[in-house]
C-alpha cells in the first residue's frame, strides 16, 4: 500500500509518496497542495492521502485518481509520527519532536499515539516561556519562536551588529542585514565569527531549556529536534548540555536528545504515516 503525505506548514508545499515500510517512492514540491500531490502521485495509485495543515477549502481542491480518503493532521503530530516510524525515535512509544524552523512547534506521542490535547493545541511550543522579560514580539510570536525560529536567529545577529558588534555575516549575506538568514549565522559560526558563535550558543541554550521543560512534563523516552537547526551540527552537544543543566541527573540517564535525520521531508513522511494508520 502506498500513502501520500503533504506538508503545508511552509512554502513550497511538499509531498512524498511512501510505502508501508517508510521508503519514499516519489517526492515533489508545488505552489499548492494539489500541485505537489499530483506531481508526487503521477503514474501511481496511492491508497490514501494524508495532509498536515490543510488551508481552509484546500481539501476539496485535491482530486487524484486512486485516492480513497483525506486524513488531516497538524505538523507537530506528523513530525513526531515520522520520527517514531523511521526517524531518530524509531521504535519508541513516548516521544517529543520539537521543530525549530520558519515556525516553532512540537509533536507529542504518548504510548504510540500522537496526542493533540483537548483543543488540538498541544505542542504549541512557540509559546514556551524562556525569558522573564515582556517584549512585543514575544506577545505576537511566542517567546520561544521569537528567539529560535529561523527569522529569530537572524534577527538576533542583526541586532548585535546594529549595536556595534563586528561580524562578517552581513558581508556574506550581500551587505544587507535584512538578507541574513539562519544559514548565514550557522556558516559564520562554523567559520569562527565571534558574533555568530555567540548567537548560536544562545540559540542552543534556549532550545535546551525548551527540551528540558517538555521532557520534565511528559517524561518521554526521547526528544527529537527537527527543522532548520537540525542541520547545524555544532548545536547538538550544546543543546544536550543545557538540557542536562535543567534536569535531574536521573532524568537525563533515561532521556535521549537527538537531532532529526529526516531533513525537510519529515512532516510529509509523518502525514503519510498517519494517513496509512487511518486506512487500516
Amino acid at each position: 500500500m502506498l500513502s501520500l503525505g503533504l506538508d503545508l506548514s511552509e512554502q513550497p508545499a511538499r509531498a512524498v509518496l511512501v510505502d508501508d515500510r517508510g521508503q519514499i517512492v516519489a517526492r515533489a514540491t508545488g505552489a499548492t497542495a494539489s500541485q505537489a500531490a499530483k506531481a508526487a502521485a503521477k503514474g501511481q495509485s496511492p491508497a490514501v492521502v494524508g495532509a498536515a495543515q490543510f488551508d481552509r477549502g484546500e481539501t476539496d481542491k485535491i482530486s487524484i485518481p486512486g485516492v480513497k480518503s483525506v486524513t488531516r493532521c497538524g505538523p507537530g503530530a506528523a513530525a513526531v509520527a515520522a520520527e517514531a516510524w523511521i526517524g531518530a525515535a524509531k521504535g519508541a512509544r513516548h516521544v517529543i519532536c520539537l521543530h525549530v524552523g520558519a515556525g516553532v512547534y512540537a509533536g507529542v506521542m504518548l504510548d504510540g499515539r500522537p496526542w493533540t490535547g483537548a483543543h488540538d493545541r498541544a505542542g504549541d511550543a512557540a509559546w514556551l516561556a524562556v525569558n522573564p522579560v515582556e517584549r512585543q514580539d514575544y506577545r505576537k510570536l511566542g517567546s520561544l519562536a521569537a528567539e529560535v525560529s529561523a527569522r529569530g536567529i537572524a534577527r538576533r545577529l542583526s541586532w548585535r551588529v546594529q549595536a556595534g558588534d563586528e561580524s562578517r555575516v552581513p558581508e556574506a549575506a550581500g551587505g544587507s542585514l535584512d538578507a541574513i538568514t539562519e544559514r548565514h549565522v550557522f556558516d559564520g559560526a562554523r567559520g569562527g565569527d565571534g558574533v555568530a558563535i555567540s548567537v548560536v550558543r544562545d540559540t542552543a541554550k534556549y532550545i535546551g531549556m525548551a527540551v528540558a521543560t517538555l521532557a520534565a512534563m511528559i517524561d518521554p523516552e526521547v526528544v527529537i529536534v527537527s527543522g532548520a537547526v537540525a542541520v547545524a551540527d555544532l548545536m547538538l552537544e550544546p543543546v544536550r548540555t543545557e538540557c542536562a543543566r535543567r534536569l535531574p541527573s536521573d532524568t537525563m540517564k533515561d532521556l535521549r536528545v537527538e537531532f532529526s535525520t529526516l531533513g525537510d521531508e519529515g512532516v510529509a513522511i509523518g502525514a503519510a504515516r498517519i494517513a496509512l494508520n487511518a486506512s487500516t
